[in-house]
């Protein structure tokens, strides 16, 4: 019987063995361009690809193994992207175009690394290397140019963009600290640059499918539109613009700093301070020279010059109200007192950004991208669908209403905030900071019941590391 069981176990590794061998020469003859017994090569706009991820990417990993931390598992998270969307490129260099909602299944895999990149620095808030975080997370969407036409090339660069505003904190912070943030910054606009050039050699008008082999959904053994099994999904969309540029104040700082050195330089002359003044005898002084006061002449001060550096009184600009399209981003700005603000033309790649609206309301229609209410008060807003994230920053009295589906919400520096949930969005997650009075209002038998985001909360150690749990006033 031992011995017998012990043949059986030897077969079933035999067995096991021939089955990763196959797969192994399956992949090998995949690489090597060997699709329906057609033995074909990378396709030239592959191998450049390839170029870029043994290249930028690599060293960009490699500056990002050496931060460690949050930026080193972010940076795996980039990889896979890239690695996702040369898989996409492989498909279309061998396969046919399918229909539309079928390349929407294709692009899911590199759709969700995006998300799932994005989705980790919102889990990441407290990090000390936030600044890191924000720029992969503004810039990766850039990783979407397969689904633009017919200029993908800008649209990369749109997204570079977003990401400089966050390099450039982190080359304030430690360009004369740490040069290995430096390197990491340069190293990872790096990849972008490449992914333009790379674009503009090879799909300066889009990407372009086969023409000559099966269609990709067929070839794959994916579902078809009919079958349903799978829901379409669209190509993945641009972040949300960054936050408006930090001015630079270094220089006001020098000049002032250099009046102050010049006032000093002056006080400290000692007794020399008075050589510059005019000796007055006593026949020219009123209160010895009793002629001077019979004339009555008036003692006038001196006359005050005003200089350019002599502080002016504020003055209040007052601002058009704003409310149009401009490129991808919707404008909506110092808008007050009014209650019937409406967008309706909207595209899943629009942002929609609202800065200093006061006593005002505003209803979305459709689906986009992402929406930012910057500096409000007393301001609602009530949307159909987002599919990025819907972000309240300095702000106060604001309330939400969510009509269909948003997967992340995100509230700071904000006193009052009321968010009313529809059944569709009930999975969406919360994150708050640094606010206060806010509320979760779900839907439930046909009325809204109001759950508190706790403000306050208490944190203890318990032996190995810190526990943080809410806590509720009572009183």
């Amino acid at each position: 019987m031992a011995e017998m069981a012990l043949m059986q176990r030897l077969e079933n590794a035999v067995i096991r063995l021939e089955s990763l061998l196959s797969d192994s020469q399956r992949a090998a003859r995949m690489e090597c361009g060997t699709v329906n017994g057609v033995n074909e090569d990378i396709a030239p706009h592959v191998e450049a690809f390839d170029r870029i991820m043994n290249g930028s990417v690599a060293a960009f990993l490699r500056n990002s193994l050496v931060l460690d931390s949050d930026v080193k598992t972010h940076a795996e998270m980039v990889r896979a992207a890239f690695q996702a969307q040369r898989e996409f490129l492989l498909l279309t260099s061998r396969y046919q175009e399918p229909q539309e909602d079928e390349v929407a299944i294709l692009l899911k895999p590199i759709s969700d690394k995006i998300q799932e990149i994005q989705m980790f620095r919102e889990r990441n808030r407290g990090s000390s290397m936030f600044n890191h975080l924000s720029a992969i997370s503004e810039s990766v969407p850039a990783l979407g140019w397969i689904a633009v036409s017919p200029k993908p090339g800008p649209y990369v660069k749109e997204m570079n963009d977003a990401a400089t505003f966050y390099t450039n904190r982190v080359l304030k912070d430690y360009k004369h600290s740490d040069l290995r943030h430096v390197d990491w910054v340069k190293s990872f606009l790096n990849i972008w640059a490449e992914l333009q050039a790379y674009i503009k050699d090879y799909h300066t008008t889009g990407l372009t499918w086969s023409k000559t082999g099966p269609i990709a959904s067929e070839a794959s053994g994916l579902p078809t539109a009919a079958s349903n099994q799978v829901p379409p999904l669209q190509p993945p969309p641009p972040p949300p613009p960054g936050p408006p540029p930090v001015f630079n104040t270094e220089n006001a700082k020098d000049d002032s700093t250099a009046s102050r050195s010049a006032l000093f330089a002056q006080l400290n002359q000692g007794e020399t301070i008075t050589k510059g003044l005019r000796h007055i005898s006593d026949d020219q002084k009123t209160h010895k020279n009793p002629s001077l006061r019979a004339q009555g002449t008036p003692i006038r001060s001196p006359t005050k010059i005003h200089t350019p550096t002599t502080p002016k009184a504020h003055v209040q600009q007052s601002h058009c109200p704003v409310l149009e399209l401009e490129g991808k981003k919707w404008r909506v700005e110092y808008q007050e007192d009014k209650n019937d603000l409406l967008i309706t033309d909207t595209e899943l790649k629009q942002v929609a950004y609202i800065f200093k609206c006061n006593n005002s309301t505003l209803q979305i229609k459709g689906k986009i991208n992402s929406i930012i209410v910057d500096n409000c008060k007393k301001f609602g807003l009530v949307f159909d669908n987002v599919v990025g994230i819907v972000e309240v920053i300095n702000s106060k009295d604001i309330q939400i209403q969510v009509l269909g589906k948003v997967p992340t919400i995100s509230i700071n520096k904000t006193e009052g905030c009321h968010i009313y949930l529809s059944e569709e969005s009930l999975d969406c997650e919360i994150v708050s900071a640094k606010s206060s009075e806010m509320n979760i209002l779900i839907p439930q038998d046909g009325d809204y019941k109001e759950f508190p985001v706790p403000e306050q909360f208490k944190t203890s150690w318990d032996g190995s590391k810190l526990v943080t749990d809410p806590t509720e006033i009572v009183g």
